[in-house]
Formats: structure tokens, sequence, C-alpha cells
């Protein structure tokens, strides 16, 4: 596979990239910003997701910039687990979760998208 920089990348590539790294960010800075909180916000399974969506994005957005062609599939995946984050987030009532299920959103929405272009395997 030939090295592929982000010039040779499609807008929409570089985008869904972009909203991955950002998802990636704010999930694990509000991992953090949950176990600091305590309470429900540091459940197990809550601060299991808010890690799951954190790797899969990191590992979303690294599949794309090496141009992989499984990167759909991976993409598919991700924009699952943010889905499934976003609605845990939004059970919460503060910002900093709200703001965290607003990216988790848009990653979703992004990478569905970006997995709609690729054939799946059969």
């Amino acid at each position: 596979m030939a090295y592929t920089t982000t010039k040779q990348l499609s807008q929409d590539l570089q985008q869904c990239i972009k909203e991955c790294l950002d998802c990636y960010q704010i999930c694990k800075t509000t991992l953090s910003y949950c176990l600091q909180k305590g309470g429900k916000h540091a459940e197990a399974n809550h601060i299991n997701l808010l890690a799951d969506c954190a790797e899969i994005c990191q590992t979303s957005a690294a599949f794309m910039l090496r141009n992989s062609e499984r990167h759909g599939w991976v993409c598919d995946v991700c924009a699952d687990i943010c889905n499934e984050c976003a609605r845990d987030c939004e059970k919460f009532d503060d910002m900093t979760m709200k703001e965290c299920a607003e990216a988790c959103r848009r990653c979703a929405d992004i990478c569905k998208q970006m997995a709609g272009t690729v054939t799946h395997r059969t």
C-alpha cells in the first residue's frame, strides 16, 4: 500500500478523521472528569463505554490515515459505539456530559456516512 499524505485524502475522509480524533480526546477527558466526579459518573459500565468509545475512535482514525481498505468496517463499528456512548452521556445533566454526547453524535454521523461508502464483506 502506498504512503498517503493528508493532501491526497478526500475532504470527507479528512473530516471523518478529525471528528474521530476530536471524539477520542473528548471521551478521554470526560472519562477523567467522571472519575473525579464520582457517583453515577464513575460507574464501571459508563467508564468502560467512554474508554471503548475513545479507543475505537482512535483506531478508526488510524485505519483511515493509513488508507486501509478495511476502514469502512471499523467506521461502522465506531458509529455504533459512539451512538451508544452519546445515549449514555445524555443521561447526565451537566455540560461536560452534554458536550461529550454531542462529539459522539458528530463522530457517529460521519463514520456512518464513511462506512456507507465502502463495500462490506459477506
